[in-house]
């Protein structure tokens, strides 16, 4: 059994890990556990960088936390601009003791009205939620899931980035 430290006590990012090993390696077990670190970044990162290097810190600080782990996974959702768009994604960040794999979701555009509320300062799940008169939605299918009818929620957006950050561990002979 591999043992998983999520850098993330958000039950949806579980679930996209457990999917995305799961597909990788459908024999083995895992046991996948979740913590609240710092991810050294703001609460609603507003670059392509800031939310890559908000994922890299998460998976550090977990090492940090609990070094007899196997793998260790930070996942940062973030905003930029594209062609004066806002646009969201997330980032995955997978390390082990001599790796680190990483990959990036699609990424989708933003409604103005949440646009325009995120850079009022708002997380897009508070914005997400007053625009769309629901709770909690970044533990549930997110921005994504809302906007395409739940054809792609967060958890299967993130679990393809899971299954790609995992290419240096699938194919060590070639990392």
């Amino acid at each position: 059994m591999k043992f998983i430290i999520l850098a993330s006590q958000n039950p949806v990012k579980a679930d996209a890990v457990r999917r995305g090993f799961q597909r990788v390696h459908a024999n083995e077990e895992f046991n996948i556990q979740s913590i609240q670190v710092q991810s050294g970044v703001s609460d609603q990162p507003m670059s392509d960088q800031a939310t890559l290097d908000g994922a890299i810190t998460r998976a550090k600080h977990a090492r940090m936390a609990n070094p007899e782990a196997n793998f260790w996974i930070g996942i940062e959702g973030g905003c930029d601009y594209l062609d004066r768009e806002m646009v969201a994604f997330a980032w995955v960040v997978i390390l082990d003791e001599a790796r680190q794999g990483s990959a990036r979701t699609a990424l989708f555009r933003l409604p103005q009205e949440i646009k325009a509320l995120v850079e009022g300062g708002m997380e897009l799940g508070d914005a997400d939620d007053l625009v769309f008169s629901r709770r909690n939605s970044k533990q549930k299918s997110g921005a994504v899931g809302i906007l395409t009818r739940n054809v792609v929620t967060r958890t299967t957006l993130y679990e393809q980035a899971v299954v790609l950050a995992l290419i240096p561990f699938i194919n060590p002979e070639l990392y």
